[in-house]
């Protein structure tokens, strides 16, 4: 099955929270991490597979702007493994052994 990262940033924690909390019940995904990257910015990423990303995404939206802003989504379908190893996103040593 072909995984996809989803992400959404807001501006505020409690969007942030909002929206993750949105994003896990509406679909079968995982949260991976979140980010503060100032200024008020949290992004918030997911993973799983791709329709379950994209539908996670779309509801995380509309929870996040019930009580704060949407700054900006996006949807990776099938990132490459070096995202895994450079970035802190949980699968770091799956990708490690897959690439060798």
């Amino acid at each position: 099955m072909a995984e996809a990262l989803g992400m959404i940033e807001t501006r505020g924690f409690a969007a942030a929270v909002e929206g993750a909390d949105a994003m896990v019940k509406a679909a079968k995904v995982e949260l991976v991490s979140y980010e503060k990257t100032g200024g008020g910015y949290v992004t918030i990423v997911v993973r799983g597979d791709v329709a379950a990303v994209k539908a996670a995404v779309d509801a995380g939206v509309r929870g996040a702007e019930k009580v704060g802003e949407v700054i900006s989504t996006h949807v990776i379908a099938r990132p490459h493994l070096n995202i895994d190893l450079v970035l802190p996103l949980g699968r770091s040593d799956e990708a490690q052994a897959e690439l060798g």
